[in-house]
C-alpha cells in the first residue's frame, strides 16, 4: 500500500473533496400517513426474503418499522397507524404558562431589586440630608 500526498490524491480525485461541512440541523423523524404504512405492509408481506430487503432499501425503511407497523394493525388500530409514533406536541397552553411562570419570575427578581434601589436612595437622601442640616448648623454656630 502507498501513501499519497494530499495533492496527489486532488490530482487523482480531480479535485474533488468532500464537503466537511456538518448540516447545522439533523432532519425530523420521518413522519407516515396511515395508507402509507398499510399499503408497505401488504406488499411486504407478499414478497420473498430478498425482495423484502429491496423494498426496504427502496423505500428508506428498517424492519423495526415494519415490526411496529404490524403490531398496530394487529391491534386493530388504524387510529394508531395514523399516529405518529413519538412524544406528543406540546400543548399551546402549557407552552404559554411556562412562559408566564418564568416571566413572573423575571419581574419579581427585578421588583425585589427596585425596592433595595429605592431603599439606598432613601438612606442616602436622609444621610445627605442631615449632613446638610449640620453643616448648616455648624456654619451658623461658628460664625455666631
Amino acid at each position: 500500500m502507498t501513501t499519497m500526498t494530499a495533492a496527489q490524491l486532488r490530482a487523482q480525485t480531480g479535485g474533488m473533496e468532500p464537503d466537511p461541512e456538518v448540516p447545522a440541523r439533523p432532519r425530523p423523524p420521518r413522519q407516515y400517513p396511515a395508507a402509507y404504512k398499510l399499503r408497505i405492509l401488504a406488499e411486504y408481506e407478499q414478497l420473498d426474503k430478498a425482495s423484502k430487503g429491496a423494498l426496504l432499501r427502496r423505500e428508506g425503511l428498517y424492519t423495526s418499522l415494519i415490526s411496529e407497523w404490524r403490531k398496530q394493525r394487529d391491534r386493530g388500530a388504524l387510529q394508531a397507524l395514523a399516529k405518529p409514533s413519538g412524544r406528543p406536541p406540546a400543548d399551546p397552553r402549557d407552552q404559554q404558562v411556562a412562559r408566564l411562570r418564568r416571566e413572573n419570575q423575571r419581574l419579581a427578581s427585578e421588583l425585589g431589586k427596585a425596592r433595595k434601589v429605592i431603599e439606598v436612595q432613601g438612606k442616602l437622601s436622609a444621610l445627605l440630608e442631615q449632613l446638610a442640616t449640620d453643616s448648616v448648623t455648624q456654619d451658623q454656630g461658628g460664625t455666631g
